[in-house]
């Protein structure tokens, strides 16, 4: 009985470290905030590339939506030097990712991708594809609050806390 409580104690002493690892890792934007390698939309298991034809207006509009975005912060970079790097986090568990955002000669590209794991369940890209549909409908929370993405990314973002 005294085996079973101490494996039982071990395990949910890990759960509280890995928990705490995933909340409390800092964001090194040395690492983060790169340029994205994007040629065009690709769905990854880890993330979404996206790439469109844009303006600085556009880009300036797309900002505000990510910056208006739940649990998101920017972690380096600004608008005035055309590269972005944001964070967000998950509602309960704070997994982040990482979204990375240029706007050079006349193309936004945006990389999004997990920081943990080997599969985001589709957050990134239900995560991007919501931030240019606002983008497509004027930008501004009133166009995020009206998206409403597919059943099945529905429950992946619920599965994550988002």
């Amino acid at each position: 009985m005294l085996i079973l409580k101490t494996v039982a104690a071990l395990l949910v002493l890990s759960a509280i470290v890995v928990l705490a690892v995933v909340r409390l890792s800092p964001s090194d934007p040395r690492v983060w905030h790169v340029e994205p390698q994007v040629t065009g939309n690709e769905d990854m298991e880890i993330g979404v590339k996206r790439m469109l034809d844009g303006n600085e207006m556009q880009f300036q509009r797309l900002d505000q939506i990510i910056r208006d975005t739940a649990r998101t912060r920017v972690l380096a970079g600004s608008v005035a030097e055309g590269h972005v790097t944001y964070v967000t986090r998950s509602r309960v568990i704070g997994f982040p990712d990482y979204a990375s955002v240029t706007f050079r000669d006349g193309r936004i590209k945006i990389h999004s991708r997990l920081r943990f794991g080997g599969s985001d369940l589709g957050v990134n890209k239900a995560r991007v594809d919501g931030w240019l549909q606002a983008l497509r409908q004027g930008g501004g929370q009133t166009a995020l609050r009206n998206l409403a993405p597919h059943r099945h990314v529905q429950g992946h973002l619920a599965l994550r806390g988002e």
